[in-house]
């Protein structure tokens, strides 16, 4: 075993690879080339489409031990996946690996594939019964959870190999030309599926709406696809929504959105230029909304929202506040409607969103971004991967990459969640190391990471409720007492990995 720089015990290796500790956000490098796929010819008159799922994965030439992916935009109304596994199944291929850009609760219809040895690893975060049995040590099926830019930079690099790719595709023609805008399964922005379309050795674009050629507008193009299967149904769009895309109307999470506003005015970034991401979540849009009236009683004008998109940020951008939107996913059903008519609401690849290894990421031009949590601890490292029961039920998304990115990375959380306190002297699992987090946001107070004096300063002159963070531990420690600490196993079923490909935190067994 070995030692992270942040303290935690890591494996020296899992399912079969050496493990590479987290040492710092910024300073591991690469010294190797672009992944690199066959090169292809088509000629004139011959046609990619074939008649099933089941004569996709034979022409794809998968076989035992190899690795596919789909992406989520569909979240959790994608059928997608399974479809594709019942047929490995059927034709008798064991041992696959599953590299899609996340799995979902509707995934959990996997679990007997796992169980029979069809899928034997998942190279991607995991959310619900999957990670939650895996946890018990009810699945033997090792798990590595990267971030969005992560899993990006892994395919890129050659560090995960996918030999078939199976893009949901909810607009398509013959050729391969789609587009996630339109159809009966549009899900707006394909951000996730460009990076497979790129690099996976065999490209299978899967479409319940075959369109006559060219399908329009082109997201991802024909070049990329070998193969188009016309299926029933790609899933149920309205499912994308998986949390609520409204402002709360809890106290207690209007008070948090009201200190984390006073926190981003007192920063200095509320000005013309101003570029702004968070996430869906009821408290992270209250923010928005208090962003939104500075923005108007300042007139300022932002350069760009980012992200998983939502209606809220649709609206913004209509009424001026933002000069673009870039969408790496939508999470919900306007924003879906929003990317096929607005010019400014633009695509982007999770390459181009939070890549760590490109010539330069979105999140790196980010002023500020509102984040969650599961726990922070004094030193403001962040879980989100794991719950109070120690289970491995979230993936990681963009926290870390988002955090390491934005000038201002704000994480917004109630002080006691379940009985238990948000803050604690160690964390089950570290998602993103504190050295990326400024500020946490509680409805008793703020904690400023002690690298922004000035900030704190003059949220302090602001006669803003600022703790320091121990403080703040006890007074939550005053209501809630002390957590008993979980147990664990010594088996390790999955990794955290850090966006840049080291091992930030290992997740155990729970001992019963």
């Amino acid at each position: 075993m070995v030692r992270n720089s942040l303290g935690r015990l890591l494996p020296e290796t899992f399912n079969g690879r050496p493990v590479l500790p987290y040492a710092d956000p910024f300073s591991l490098r690469l010294e190797r080339d672009h992944a690199s796929r066959p090169l292809r010819r088509v000629n004139p008159g011959q046609s990619k489409l074939l008649g099933s799922l089941r004569e996709a994965v034979e022409a794809s030439g998968l076989k035992d031990g190899m690795t596919i992916a789909t992406h989520h935009h569909l979240r959790n109304g994608d059928v997608l996946l399974g479809q594709v596994v019942r047929e490995i199944d059927a034709l008798g291929i064991r041992d696959i690996r599953i590299a899609s850009s996340s799995v979902h609760p509707v995934h959990a219809e996997l679990i007997p594939y796992i169980e029979k040895g069809v899928i034997s690893a998942f190279e991607c975060g995991v959310n619900g019964p999957i990670g939650e049995q895996a946890s018990k040590g009810e699945l033997k099926c090792p798990i590595i959870v990267r971030t969005h830019g992560g899993r990006a930079r892994s395919i890129i690099s050659g560090e995960v190999q996918v030999d078939v790719a199976f893009i949901a595709a909810p607009t398509c023609d013959e050729y391969g030309n789609m587009n996630g805008a339109f159809g009966p399964s549009a899900c707006g922005s394909l951000g996730y599926a460009h990076t497979d379309a790129l690099y996976a050795k065999c490209v299978v674009a899967v479409t319940d709406n075959l369109v006559p050629y060219p399908a329009a507008p082109i997201s991802i193009p024909q070049t990329l696809i070998d193969y188009v299967v016309p299926v029933e149904t790609l899933g149920d769009p309205k499912k994308i929504v998986s949390t609520t895309t409204r402002i709360t109307r809890d106290p207690v999470g209007l008070q948090i959105a009201h200190y984390a506003a006073q926190v981003i005015e007192a920063s200095g970034h509320l000005k013309d230029g101003f570029s702004f991401q968070t996430g869906s979540g009821g408290i992270s849009l209250a923010v928005a909304d208090n962003v939104r009236r500075m923005m108007r009683e300042q007139k300022v004008k932002g350069s760009f929202g980012c992200g998983g998109i939502t209606g809220y940020f649709v609206d913004m951008l209509e009424e001026g506040l933002f000069q673009a939107l870039f969408d790496v996913q939508c999470f919900d059903l306007k924003a879906v409607e929003s990317i096929g008519r607005n010019p400014g609401h633009m695509e982007i690849s999770a390459d181009m969103y939070a890549n760590p290894f490109n010539a330069g990421a979105v999140v790196n031009r980010l002023d500020c971004v509102i984040l969650g949590a599961t726990e922070v601890d004094v030193n403001f490292n962040v879980n989100v991967n794991t719950e109070s029961t120690g289970y491995l039920l979230h993936n990681t998304g963009g926290h870390s990459d988002t955090a390491a990115g934005a000038k201002l990375a704000i994480i917004v959380a109630p002080s006691i969640r379940g009985r238990l306190p948000i803050v604690r002297d160690e964390l089950t699992t570290v998602t993103t190391p504190g050295e990326t987090v400024d500020v946490v946001v509680t409805e008793r107070g703020i904690a400023v990471n002690e690298k922004h004096v000035e900030l704190k300063r003059e949220l302090e002159r602001r006669k803003v409720p600022v703790r320091d963070i121990r403080q703040l531990q006890e007074e939550i420690y005053n209501v809630t007492g002390r957590p008993r600490p979980l147990e664990f196993e010594d088996e390790v079923v999955a990794l955290i990995e850090y966006r840049d490909g080291s091992i930030i935190d290992a997740v155990r067994k729970v001992k019963e």
